[in-house]
Formats: structure tokens, C-alpha cells, sequence
């Protein structure tokens, strides 16, 4: 009998965990043909809550003691450290990453698993057909976010896809031999290649509580995207540098010749202070897309753990 592991992150989901848990075991139960040799197994990962979460996980560890496992951290380390948690500590033949929240369907993972049995595939992926329910805003950023990194990271990533997916045990081998620090875990997946798939669904509120990203973590997190998977900004921030530097050359040139030709003549301080300004400026711009790039392998060669874990199940 082969085993299905559900990786599922949670930050101060109290509220929505029973509701998961009873949503997910009434997919397997109502599907016993689909699902007759496959054993599933949950692995919560409890990602410094402050509320009664952990609480949760224990509760149902020991109405299912074989069946719900939990890993909870020391404080607080991110999506993507849960995410890495996950992966890392699932045995299953098929793993699955979902959200708590139930924003990503549990009724989809009877055809996930049908689509990977056929063999075709070595992962289903989901993607949300539009993003109904979002406030402008972050729908517009979210799209031009997609639009810039595909232009200009050589890893595809899937407009509008989920990190809700199903994946092979090979798959996820693959994944758990990058071991970098900073992650991006739709990059990751896209990276690593294999045979993917994607189902689309439309958009669902929670079921419970309320969102965690605010957006400026979300903003936060698209430029971690496009840090860690693409240099562009790097070879534009260069040719900036090179182009102000033919510029100033030329500016050299022109103020030499005019000395010689015309003599010393009063120029004026306002055009000459808002040029200083806008070439510190683009100096300045240019440094900080280079010290993104520095922090990042500052923090790789530290070689700290993505997380530590105080209490396992």
C-alpha cells in the first residue's frame, strides 16, 4: 500500500484546523475506490503560532495517532522554512503541500492522484482561474509581479499557480537536494523540472480567520522571487553605471572645450545641484540592488538551519 503525506503550514490557524482536518477525511471517505491503497497520513507544521494551534495539532495526534503527525517550531521562520519543514520530514509515495484555509480545494486530490497513477505525470499543480474576491490593488501587482519575473528569470513561473500541489516521491527527492537558505517555493518546483500538470479552480474564501500576508509581506516576497531567480536587476543596475559613466565622459569633454574655446562663464547651481542629486540617486538605487544580492549570500554562508524544532510528533 503506498502512502499519500499532506503537508500542511499553519501560522495561527486555530480556528481552521478541525475544519480542514473534517473537509480532507470527508474527500477520502467519500472516494474509497480512488483512494482503496493509498494510506494518508497529515504532517502539520505549526510555524511559531501564538495562538492555540499547536493545541489543535495535539488533539488530533491522539484521536489519530498513525494517521496526524505535527512538527512545531521555536518562534516564527516563514512560508517557506514550513514549506522546506514539510518536505523534508514526509515519507509518503505521493506528497501534497496545502493551505489550511481551504482556499485550496481538497476535492481535487481524487483527480491529482488519478492524473499521476496514469504515469503521465510526475506532478499536478492547481491554479486559480481568476482572482475573484482580491482587492484591486494586489491583483494588479500580482499580475505585473508574474508578467516582470517571466520576462526576465529564466524559470517559468505560472501565473495565478498554487503552491497546492501533488507530487511523486521523485519529485520531491529532487527538491530536498537544494539545500540554499533563501526559497521560493513555486521557482523551486518549476526548477527541478519534471512533468507537470495544472487543474484550475475558482477562487474561495476562507474558512475561517483571516489572511496572514499583508501587502507589503507579499511585496516583500516577490522581490525575495526575483532575487533569488533571476541576476537582470544586477546587469541593469551595470548598465546604468556603464551609461552615466559614457555620460559624464562626454560632460568632461563638453566643459574642457568650452574653457579653451570660451573661457571661464557662470553656470547655473540649480541645473548642476539636480544633476549631482540624480546621478547620487541612480548610485544609490544601483548599491541597493547590489546589497540585496550580497544579504542574500551573507545569509547562505552562515549556514543556518531554515528552522528549529521544538516539539514533534
Amino acid at each position: 500500500m503506498k502512502t499519500m503525506s499532506l503537508i500542511v503550514p499553519c501560522y495561527n490557524e486555530e480556528p481552521t484546523v478541525p475544519i480542514f482536518f473534517e473537509a480532507v477525511e470527508k474527500v477520502f471517505n467519500d472516494n474509497p475506490i480512488i483512494f482503496k491503497d493509498i494510506h494518508h497520513e497529515y504532517l502539520f507544521i505549526n510555524d511559531g503560532s501564538s495562538d492555540a494551534t499547536l493545541t489543535e495539532f495535539r488533539k488530533l495526534h491522539e484521536l489519530h495517532p498513525d494517521t496526524v503527525h505535527y512538527v512545531s517550531f521555536s518562534r516564527n521562520f516563514g512560508k517557506e522554512a514550513g514549506l522546506a519543514a514539510g518536505l523534508q520530514h514526509a515519507t509518503g509515495d505521493y506528497v501534497a503541500v496545502m493551505d489550511v484555509d481551504l482556499q485550496d480545494p481538497p476535492e481535487l486530490l481524487p483527480e491529482m492522484l488519478k492524473k499521476l497513477e496514469d504515469g503521465n505525470y510526475d506532478c499536478v499543480g492547481t491554479m486559480r482561474e481568476d482572482r475573484k474576491g482580491e482587492p484591486f490593488i494586489r491583483s494588479l501587482f500580482s499580475k505585473s509581479f508574474y508578467a516582470l519575473i517571466n520576462k526576465i528569470s529564466k524559470v517559468q513561473i505560472i501565473p495565478n499557480a498554487r503552491d497546492y500541489r501533488l507530487m511523486t516521491r521523485q519529485m520531491v527527492d529532487a527538491i530536498l537536494e537544494l539545500p540554499e537558505y533563501n526559497r521560493f517555493s513555486k521557482g523551486i518546483f518549476n526548477w527541478v523540472g519534471f512533468r507537470t500538470t495544472y487543474l484550475k479552480f475558482e477562487n474561495a474564501p476562507r474558512a475561517a480567520g483571516e489572511t496572514h500576508w499583508s501587502f507589503w509581506q507579499l511585496f516583500n516576497y516577490s522581490i525575495e522571487a526575483i532575487v533569488d531567480f533571476s541576476d537582470v536587476p544586477l546587469k541593469i543596475a551595470t548598465f546604468i553605471g556603464g551609461l552615466f559613466a559614457f555620460l559624464s565622459i562626454i560632460g568632461i569633454i563638453i566643459v574642457i572645450v568650452r574653457k579653451i574655446l570660451f573661457g571661464n562663464s557662470v553656470g547655473g547651481w540649480a541645473s548642476l545641484v539636480t544633476i549631482m542629486l540624480f546621478i547620487g540617486g541612480i548610485q544609490l538605487s544601483c548599491l541597493g540592488i547590489i546589497g540585496n544580492y550580497i544579504g542574500k549570500i551573507y545569509l547562505e554562508t552562515k549556514h543556518r538551519p531554515q528552522y528549529i524544532i521544538q516539539e514533534k510528533k
